[in-house]
């Protein structure tokens, strides 16, 4: 952590370097939650923690300042857990190991964190320095944000004291996020029946890797493969004229993150394995041609294996990779409104198959909640065709921009007055958790500002070093800046 502690703000990059340091992937925050509670309560800071989990510490204003309208500073809890094939480790247990590149921090060979840790650290970095002038003051740090923002969900009315919510889970220096995209998950469950492999068959494994991943709703746009769509494509085209057998298939680890890997487990006669090992090179030549330009370490790997799995029945094979191949994935609209965002997408995130069922878990985004329940119906549809079960769970409202709102314009007025530059005003097609926060404090005025992060949700993750600087830079401004009741 040596090389962190030599960076610029202090205490913020110490505070972060402490976060990295206990594992707090979700569903693992807790010791991450007590540690926190524990250092609040050195400080001699207010903190309590709600029915789910929620952190809430109050800070008192600064002497003169008793009257400026009281903010909420927020954060989430939990990072999203991804490592690269090679790299071992554990995170529910291993501490995440940061290191600085040039003008970046990055992490060895995982997600970094800095979503939402830098804002977190943020936070906290303004309760410990008491150079840091604002008015009453509240941090509020919630649970399981990545998985499901159950935090969110659970968050109850009168809790909070704030007039305004600054969300500091944006990802680019410069922008003001005033809207975000809802979502909802979406699950279908194929039956499939299971006969032995026949005699005079070989058995291989045929991975998909080295795609870059990323975050299922910043990045949707971006052109980046997705693993379980590639390798279904390939078994789309050539079971049938290989005779091929599928025993097994797995792809993707979370809803939310672009599939970076899928692998099958197939058979074929013996007489076939060739003709199966030349289409596997002819195919990673066809990909590497159309991804060339976002996928540069794309392979795919044909193994000999040995497995005593039984097959899927040709009948049920084909129905589940007409199903997978079939589904839509990536961008389904782009909005009229807020020019150059998705408006409506989704990510076939994750497929496993069990003995006597297929699983795929998809993540649906839309800034309009018709959005939403247009593509619910298609994977319905779609789900109906092929015999399958399906269900949306665990759906959450987008942040309805206001355009009128006092705390956006007066952000936008002193990043101009700081940096001499306007700010881009945004809508993110991702999930922020102020939709859900509206519902409890309906006239809560809130904002969404944060430092530059690129590659959150893969092991490419890193958060830019200046633009902390510029981050802490206005968010301390602005909280000197809020005005009186």
């Amino acid at each position: 952590m040596s090389e962190l502690s030599q960076l610029s703000p202090q205490p913020l990059w110490d505070i972060f370097a402490n976060i990295c340091a206990i594992p707090h992937p979700s569903y693992h925050e807790e010791q991450l939650a007590e540690h926190i509670m524990g250092w609040a309560k050195e400080k001699g800071l207010h903190a309590e923690r709600d029915q789910v989990g929620n952190i809430l510490i109050r800070k008192p204003a600064t002497a003169g300042m008793e009257n400026r309208k009281p903010v909420v500073l927020q954060a989430h809890l939990d990072m999203v857990p991804q490592k690269n094939n090679d790299t071992v480790h554990d995170f529910t247990t291993d501490p995440i190991r940061p290191y600085v590149d040039g003008e970046w921090v990055k992490a060895r060979g995982t997600t970094l964190g800095a979503d939402n840790g830098i804002g977190m650290a943020s936070a906290l970095a303004v309760l410990a320095d008491d150079s840091v002038k604002h008015g009453p003051l509240e941090v509020l740090l919630t649970m399981t944000e990545e998985a499901g923002m159950d935090g969110a969900f659970g968050l109850q009315p009168n809790w909070l004291q704030a007039d305004i919510l600054i969300n500091t889970d944006s990802e680019e220096e410069g922008e003001i996020y005033m809207g975000c995209a809802g979502g909802i998950d979406f699950i279908t469950d194929l039956p499939l029946t299971r006969e032995p492999v026949p005699a005079g068959f070989a058995t291989f494994t045929l991975t998909l890797k080295g795609l870059k991943g990323g975050h299922s709703g910043a990045e949707i746009h971006v052109g980046l493969g997705n693993a379980n769509k590639l390798l279904v494509r390939f078994l789309a085209g050539h079971a049938q004229e290989l005779d091929l057998r599928l025993l097994d298939f797995t792809g993707g680890t979370l809803r939310n993150a672009i599939p970076r890997e899928a692998i099958a487990t197939v058979a074929v006669p013996a007489d076939k394995a060739e003709q199966l090992k030349t289409l596997a090179n002819a195919y990673l030549a066809i990909l590497q041609n159309e991804l060339e330009m976002k996928e540069k370490n794309l392979t795919v790997l044909l193994a000999s294996a040995n497995s005593d799995k039984a097959a899927l029945t040709t009948a049920s094979r084909d129905t589940f990779i007409r199903l997978l191949n079939a589904m839509p994935n990536g961008v389904i609209r782009n909005s009229d409104v807020a020019k150059g965002v998705v408006e409506t997408s989704l990510n076939v995130g994750v497929v496993t198959l069990q003995d006597n069922n297929a699983e795929i878990v998809c993540l649906i985004r839309s800034l309009v909640d018709t959005g939403k329940d247009y593509v619910v119906s298609m994977l319905e549809s779609l789900g109906a065709l092929a015999g399958a079960t399906t269900h949306p769970k665990g759906g959450y409202p987008g942040w309805q921009p206001d355009a009128h709102s006092p705390v956006m314009a007066l952000v936008r007025e002193t990043y101009q007055r700081l940096f001499n530059k306007t700010p881009n005003i945004q809508v993110i097609h991702a999930g922020l958790e102020c939709g859900l926060f509206k519902k409890p404090y309906p006239n809560m005025d809130m904002v969404s500002i944060g430092p530059t992060i690129t590659g959150p949700h893969s092991p490419d993750e890193q958060v830019h070093i200046e633009s902390v600087g510029h981050y802490w830079t206005l968010l301390t401004e602005l909280l000197k800046a809020i005005p009186a009741k």
